[in-house]
Formats: C-alpha cells, structure tokens, sequence
C-alpha cells in the first residue's frame, strides 16, 4: 500500500502552519511535505514531527525570490554561489528535520532563449546538481528533480519525464532521481502508466492532485486507484506526496484515502 505524505503548504490551512502537523496526523498521515521550511526554526519543526510520529518526506531548497516569481536557479548561469549557498541551508534543514529527499527547482527559461543559452542552462543545471547530489550525499540525503507543466509554470526548465530522466542519467549520482508528480505530468504529457512503467528504477518520490484544477484526486481526467495499484506492483517504496489544493475543509475531503485504504484492508484479510 503507498505511504501518503500530507502537504502541509497546500493542505490544513484552516489552521496555521505549526498546526498543521498535528491535523495530519489526526488523519492518519505517518509524513508530511510542505513547499519551504525556512520561515520557521527548524528545531520547532522537529519538535512537532517527533511530538505527532511523524515522518518529513521531502520539502524544496529555496527558490530564490518566490513572490517575484522565481522558481529556482540549479539551471541558471550566474547564480552558482547562491544555489550553493541555498544548498546548506537546505542541508541544515534536513538534518534537523531527518529528512532524506531534497527538492531542487531548476528555474524558468529566460524569455527568447537561443539554443547557445539553452546549452548554458543545460550545462548549468548538470553542474549544480552534481554538486549538489555529491554534499547530500554526505549526509544520506536524495537530490529531486521535477517536471512541471506550463500550463501551472511558463518557462520552467524542465518539462517532460524523459527531460528529466536524461538529465539524471547525464548527472550520474545514485542520490539524483526524479520527483514524478502525476498532475504535472498528465496535463503536459499524459500516458501515465506507461511513462510510470519507463521510469520507475530513477523515481525517488511520486506526487498527486487531481486535473484539471488540482483538488482532491478523485475526480477528474486520472484514475488514481489504477496508478496507486501500478506502484505496488512496480514496488514502489517511497512516498506518495498529496499536493493538492482541497474543494472545501481538508479532512472532509479525505473520503478518497479512507476509501482505498478500506478497500485494501478488505483485500488484505480476504
């Protein structure tokens, strides 16, 4: 059965964030994941895990300035320093929070680009995430990399599974693999379980929402009990990320997890 991780940027807003931890675990969830930690101290974020058993599955190294809309800088010439500089604050993070999965946001596309800045970004990109991948990997720690449509963010560097496989294999450190988040990759690609299938062995985490307006994933264009039944197949043993933005309260809209997890439990005692 997959492990779900609550995401707590997107989930439990009806309380404040501090609170948030608690709320997932009254529902069950055993992780959690959010967008950014840094806003808050890091040893008060531990205490809430340790205090609600719960585990911290992955969060995002800084973005550079998110309001302005950056979305981070690991493909950016000129930005190295910071990326390392946002790297150990991450790692900081991490080890005060056991967190073993890091995300890397590659950053946007400047508009016009030619194929020799394109190469630059490239080239950029592969750099700092071997950097990056060979630090986390003192500390135990995986480096993510994700897709993201262009519908959610125009001009993000990296667009498609394949983009990302590439750049992994490109990279070649064990601790580098793919964040393969299903809403993200049906609205810019599709073909889930085949593109799921491919990939599986360089898959480090798995996010879900439901498109097109990513709530809750039991409604819209995927089938998520197909694809959650596909990972167990596959033996997927990481976790499943619950990104999504929910309809009304987060806990009334859980139905879907009570109801798979239900149905497993029957078909485990059948």
């Amino acid at each position: 059965m997959p492990r779900f991780a609550a995401n707590l940027t997107l989930m439990y807003t009806e309380v404040p964030f501090m609170e948030r931890f608690a709320a997932a675990a009254a529902d069950g969830f055993d992780a959690v994941e959010f967008l950014f930690p840094y806003a808050f101290d890091a040893d008060a974020i531990a205490a809430q895990l340790r205090a609600h058993g719960l585990t911290q599955a992955l969060f995002n190294m800084p973005p550079g300035d998110w309001d302005a809309g950056e979305r981070g800088m690991a493909a950016l010439p000129g930005r190295e320093a910071e990326f390392r500089a946002h790297l150990d604050t991450a790692l900081r993070y991490a080890q005060a929070l056991g967190c073993q999965r890091l995300h890397a946001m590659s950053g946007l596309v400047p508009a016009g680009a030619d194929a020799a800045l394109r190469a630059r970004l490239h080239a950029t990109c592969v750099a700092n995430l071997r950097h990056a991948a060979e630090r986390a990997a003192e500390h135990g720690i995986t480096v993510l990399i994700e897709p993201l449509n262009g519908r959610d963010v125009p001009g993000y560097f990296l667009t498609t599974q394949q983009q990302a496989h590439d750049l992994v294999a490109e990279v070649g450190a064990p601790n580098l693999k793919v964040q393969m988040d299903f809403y993200h990759c049906q609205i810019s690609e599709g073909d889930l379980t085949r593109r799921l299938e491919r990939h599986i062995g360089g898959v480090g985490h798995i996010q879900i929402a439901g498109v097109p307006d990513r709530h809750e994933p039991d409604t819209g264009e995927i089938h998520h009990p197909h694809l959650f039944e596909r990972l167990d197949a596959l033996g997927y043993a990481g976790f499943v990320g619950c990104e999504y933005r929910p309809r009304a309260g987060t806990s009334a809209g859980l139905g879907w997890l009570r109801d798979w997890r239900a149905r497993q439990t029957a078909k485990a005692s059948a």
